[in-house]
């Protein structure tokens, strides 16, 4: 360790900066390692820097001291804070003597109060968000018109009053039944639940609403509470989640089926407009109409193209068995003149192949035929005798003779 020395003037003791600064330095360092508390704040740290860099912030006064650490053993708490977290440092003091800087240099750093409360709900929303209460899919849709309504509040609170005025200004029907708890401090988490578990004990309860209006960090702790956060999970209805402000979000709000960023936009998401309900019935009626409308002018418009269809295909019918029917008709007024035609054909025809048959066809080749006189065809000398009288029949007459002479 280098000597502090003083400058060699006659009449007084003088230190150099460096010598100044390098003695105070030395004595600082007899001092023992202490915790501090504070907030956090111009916290700066880099991959490539050896050192992290924070100021503690007392919140009473402002009064500030510089922090240093190094980075790796800040990295190995993995605390990863933020601005404005309060913590407890524990470390030694320390000057930087070329710039006089007076710091202090951090061994260990532990989350104080709030940043505690963040810790530990941190490592709680982790471990349930393992669970799989968080997840989207266990989330369930409200009910469009609610037989009962829920409503989990503090006593004589703001946020009852706005839930239950945006609820009956909307929806002047909607039934209502209100289960009044303690909303903060270290009974409300137990209560709460119990609120929750009697209020789904109750007939035609449909939907639950929990709220209560802002308030501090540890105001909101008992709605991060396990406890309530599984009862919000396993509430056999669905749970509508409006606690404190927008930027609040304890871990209730996770596990709800919806989150309201406030008491009265839950209301409003719980029932409908009662007007506009109305109106969309209205519309609905008078679509349901015109389509009711519709589809009877398309049916009398197909009932009025098929009849036209019968009629046209009936009157093409009668005409195609008018057609039919005449020419039946026709068919039958000419078949007896058809059937006399050709009877008349067949018995010309037949006349002309009996005609070469016949005995006047012979007779007028020269032939005669001879009948004795009894009548009889005389075919042979012995139908005759001498002086017997015959007639000769010939193709143009006939003629009576005597038999003169019989010859062989």
């Amino acid at each position: 360790m280098a000597k502090v020395e003083a400058l060699p003037y006659d009449d007084r003791t003088v230190y150099s900066v460096a010598a100044f600064n390098r003695g105070v330095g030395q004595w600082l360092t007899r001092l023992p390692t202490v915790w501090v508390e504070g907030e956090v704040t111009e916290l700066r740290r880099h991959e490539r820097w050896a050192t992290a860099f924070f100021t503690l912030k007392d919140p009473t006064d402002g009064s500030c001291l510089g922090v240093t650490m190094a980075r790796g053993k800040f990295d190995a708490l993995r605390l990863d804070l933020a601005d404005g977290e309060r913590v407890h440092v524990f470390g030694r003091p320390e000057l930087y003597e070329q710039r006089g800087e007076f710091k202090l240099r951090a061994l260990t750093i532990e989350r104080f109060g709030v940043g505690a409360h963040l810790a530990a709900l941190d490592r709680l929303k982790a471990t349930l968000a393992a669970e799989g209460l968080f997840a989207d899919a266990r989330k369930r849709p409200l009910p469009i018109l609610p037989r009962r309504i829920g409503v989990v509040t503090g006593n004589d609170a703001a946020a009852k009053r706005d839930v239950i005025t945006t609820i009956r200004s909307r929806f002047p029907p909607a039934s209502v039944i209100v289960a009044e708890t303690y909303v903060q401090g270290p009974r409300a988490a137990a209560e709460i639940v119990g609120a929750i578990g009697a209020l789904c004990e109750q007939p035609e309860v449909d939907v639950v609403v929990l709220t209560r209006g802002g308030g501090s960090f540890e105001d909101l702790l008992p709605f991060s509470d396990e406890r309530v956060v599984r009862a919000v999970a396993d509430c056999p209805v669905p749970v509508v989640s409006a606690v404190g402000h927008e930027q609040d979000t304890p871990l209730c709000d996770l596990a709800a089926d919806v989150r309201a960023s406030t008491p009265t936009a839950a209301g409003r998401l719980v029932v409908p407009e009662l007007a506009e309900l109305r109106d969309k019935l209205d519309r609905a009626r008078a679509m349901l109409a015109q389509g009711v409308q519709r589809s009877l002018e398309r049916q009398r418009s197909r009932l009025t193209r098929s009849v036209e269809e019968l009629r046209t295909r009936s009157r093409v019918t009668v005409e195609r068995e008018a057609v039919r029917l005449d020419r039946a008709h026709e068919r039958l007024r000419l078949a007896p003149v058809l059937a006399v035609e050709r009877k008349r054909a067949a018995l010309e025809n037949s006349a002309a192949k009996l005609a070469p048959l016949s005995p006047v066809q012979t007779l007028s080749r020269g032939y005669a035929i001879v009948r004795n006189d009894s009548g009889g065809v005389v075919a042979t000398t012995g139908d005759v005798s001498p002086g017997g009288r015959v007639d000769v029949r010939l193709a143009d007459g006939s003629f009576g003779a005597r038999v003169e002479e019989i010859s062989p």
